[in-house]
């Protein structure tokens, strides 16, 4: 097939979307004679991977085929996220000028510096310790859901229909996995349940420093180079400035633009680099890369970065 051709239907992400629910069913259908520790911890790289294929789909399969890319990846097997919700703020975190911001950038982690300040101090404990890896994978599922639901909440009370629907359209995906695994499925609930949040909390190794604070909108989105199992487990978008640049490549082809314009790359960024995943473990395990207050935007200065 040629270039323009595999360009045009995406047959790897759809094959790999295929694969993955398919090893989904049969490990979740035959969990009893798995084991059900063995059953999570093959669940757990299952579920991190769908996130990273809803994010492909988001970009690359729905506005294509927007109904055939919804259903296959409407079955909520991450229980947490509606699907539409997702795609919603992550079309919005595309505005890279607003990246890091915190108020409009839907995926920031930081806080306005006045509102920080009004905190009480359980919440600033809790809120640096997820702000350095270790707490990014214990804590950093429960922090982010609670953060996105309030958020909602607020959208929804507003009048936002959009938010709501979004959520009503979640109640089914969800029906569908839970329907699965109380009827074939052969996994106890609260074993999938940790294996949903775990699966989440590896995604958070991705998130947790792809974007940094910086005047210049060009130089905060990072490149890990060698992105390892990983890499394939968020589909390449560890390569996240190469992303930002080029949200329509797909992510089997994104790596060899990296390689073909790296010099270019990391110029545009900024050298916001890490050789490896490993070397974000060593730098940033237990301590923070940044404050959770943002360093440079305020309520005051308005400036965007």
């Amino acid at each position: 097939m040629s270039k323009r051709g595999l360009a045009w239907c995406e047959w790897p992400t759809w094959a790999l979307i295929a694969a993955v629910t398919f090893l989904w069913c049969v490990i979740t259908a035959f969990a009893d004679q798995i084991g059900v520790f063995v059953s999570v911890l093959l669940l757990i790289p299952l579920i991190t991977l769908h996130s990273s294929l809803q994010h492909e789909s988001v970009h690359m399969l729905e506005p294509r085929w927007p109904l055939l890319a919804r259903s296959a990846v409407f079955p909520a097997i991450g229980l947490f996220v509606p699907y539409i919700r997702f795609r919603d703020m992550h079309l919005a975190h595309h505005d890279n000028e607003m990246l890091t911001d915190p108020y409009d950038d839907p995926e920031s982690f930081y806080f306005e510096p006045s509102e920080w300040a009004q905190h009480s101090w359980t919440t600033k404990t809790i809120l640096e310790f997820n702000n350095t890896l270790l707490g990014r994978l214990i804590v950093g599922p429960i922090v982010g859901q609670f953060s996105f639901m309030c958020m909602d909440s607020k959208h929804a009370k507003t009048g936002d229909t959009t938010v709501t629907k979004a959520w009503l359209c979640h109640i089914p995906a969800v029906a569908i996995v839970l329907i699965w695994l109380l009827t074939i499925g052969t996994l106890p609930i609260w074993s999938y349940l940790a294996a949903a949040y775990l699966g989440l909390s590896v995604l958070k190794v991705r998130t947790f420093l792809e974007h940094q604070a910086h005047e210049d909108y060009n130089h905060r989105s990072v490149i890990v180079e060698n992105g390892g199992i990983f890499g394939f487990l968020f589909l390449n978008n560890n390569l996240h400035h190469a992303h930002h640049a080029h949200p329509k490549v797909p992510w089997y082809a994104l790596p060899k633009l990296f390689r073909r314009q790296r010099d270019k790359f990391l110029t545009a960024n900024g050298g916001y680099r890490y050789k490896s995943y490993w070397t974000v473990f060593q730098n940033h395990f237990l301590r923070a890369k940044e404050p959770v207050p943002h360093p440079i935007w305020t309520r005051e200065n308005r400036t965007r970065m």
